[in-house]
């Protein structure tokens, strides 16, 4: 069915209303519209309604057309004011998620979840993918809008968003007890929050955030976005549009020129700026053992912490790794080596005891962005506190 124009629209959208006021079957119409309108805007809704009550008609207490304008008018307004940004926007993806959110919370209303559970925990667990929009937020929009001066987000609405993942959580276990009678209890106080959070998150959050950010910031956050990811079932169009022949990942698209912090004197990473007593401070401090055995089956760095599981010293760089293990495990050292060189393998493991404690020690192959073998990173761990690690522990204990 081809688009409606503004006009045809407004006047089949006042005719709905009317034979809904009448209280006459309106399917057909709603149907017509339902196909035929892809978008409103919020002035031609607004159209609507004046024209009706200046018509005499009583619409405000009538239970159809309230269905009807939150089953229907509400999501074509939506798609408006994202008709408004270009396709793959952050803001116009913020929007479409929340309209997806909505569209469950209305799904999952109509499913028992006794009768039905396998069906209701797979639309729950599509709710449950809200996750996504929450780590963008605090981990891309919150830091841009710091960076402007607004950091109430972060203070204010990230603690908003872990009681609503602690309510996701306690939900999820209820419905996997079948302990149905506190999902139907708390079910409804979890969508109620999530839809306030979108109310604050469309009312001021993101009109804000238009108004403190640059085109940009909107770019930037955009790659970094793909790298996290979306809840929707298929990724946004990329942003700024690009040919499809001229298309690359995100995380291969050069960064804005604008930094945050003060890069001189310090080296570019994948991700941020150190300077080279940074790194080194950082590998001391590092809880672990790291050794470094580049392509050519040398080793090239050890990392000199405190408590080193496996004791190491300076003249071990340069040597060849075959060397640095006794003959009894050479003949491993050296298939891992074999593996990991020809690209049948990327990972190996062992666990041993030493002196009481458990360790773990694992081996990585290192390629670059090619794919191609720049080495085996070892790395040893003492793991014997983890292994008696039940539950949580979400609180400081110092005291």
């Amino acid at each position: 069915m081809t688009e409606l124009t503004e006009e045809s629209r407004i006047a089949l959208l006042a005719e709905i209303l009317r034979t809904l006021c009448e209280g006459i079957d309106a399917s057909e119409l709603i149907e017509k519209f339902s196909k035929g309108c892809s978008w409103l805007t919020r002035d031609e809704v607004s159209t609507v309604f004046i024209g009706m009550e200046n018509g005499g008609y009583n619409f405000q207490d009538n239970p159809a057309i309230s269905k009807f304008y939150h089953e229907v008018v509400e999501d074509k307004v939506a798609a408006g004011i994202i008709k408004q940004f270009e396709p793959g926007h952050p803001v116009a993806v913020y929007l479409e998620e929340n309209r997806l959110l909505q569209s469950l919370f209305r799904k999952i209303r109509q499913i028992d979840p006794e009768q039905n559970t396998e069906e209701f925990q797979k639309v729950y667990d599509q709710i449950g993918k809200v996750e996504l929009h929450f780590v963008r937020k605090e981990n891309q929009l919150f830091p841009c809008l710091e960076k402007h001066g607004w950091d109430s987000p972060s203070k204010n609405m990230w603690a908003f968003h872990d009681d609503i993942r602690a309510d996701i959580k306690d939900v999820g276990l209820a419905i996997k007890q079948k302990n149905f009678g506190k999902v139907e209890r708390r079910l409804p106080l979890l969508l109620d929050e999530l839809d306030r959070l979108i109310n604050v998150e469309e009312q001021r959050l993101l009109p804000n955030a238009l108004e403190l950010l640059d085109e940009e910031d909107w770019k930037d956050m955009r790659i970094g976005d793909e790298e996290i990811g979306w809840m929707l079932d298929e990724a946004p169009v990329p942003y700024p549009p690009v040919k499809q022949d001229e298309y690359v990942h995100p995380s291969k698209l050069k960064q804005s020129s604008r930094q945050s912090i003060d890069t001189e004197g310090k080296h570019h990473f994948d991700e941020g700026y150190m300077t080279p007593e940074q790194v080194n401070l950082l590998f001391k401090t590092m809880p672990l053992d790291i050794t470094y055995v580049d392509e050519n089956d040398q080793v090239v760095f050890y990392n000199r912490g405190e408590d080193r599981l496996f004791p190491r010293s300076k003249n071990v760089i340069g040597r060849e790794v075959r060397y640095c293990h006794p003959p009894k495990s050479v003949d491993s050292v050296l298939r891992i080596l074999e593996e990991f060189r020809n690209g049948t393998k990327d990972v190996a493991d062992f666990r041993i005891f030493v002196k009481g404690r458990y360790i773990l020690i694992q081996y990585f192959a290192v390629r670059d962005n090619d794919g191609t073998y720049r080495g085996v990173m070892e790395m040893s761990q003492d793991i014997t506190e983890m292994k008696s690690f039940e539950g949580e522990k979400r609180l400081l204990e110092w005291d």
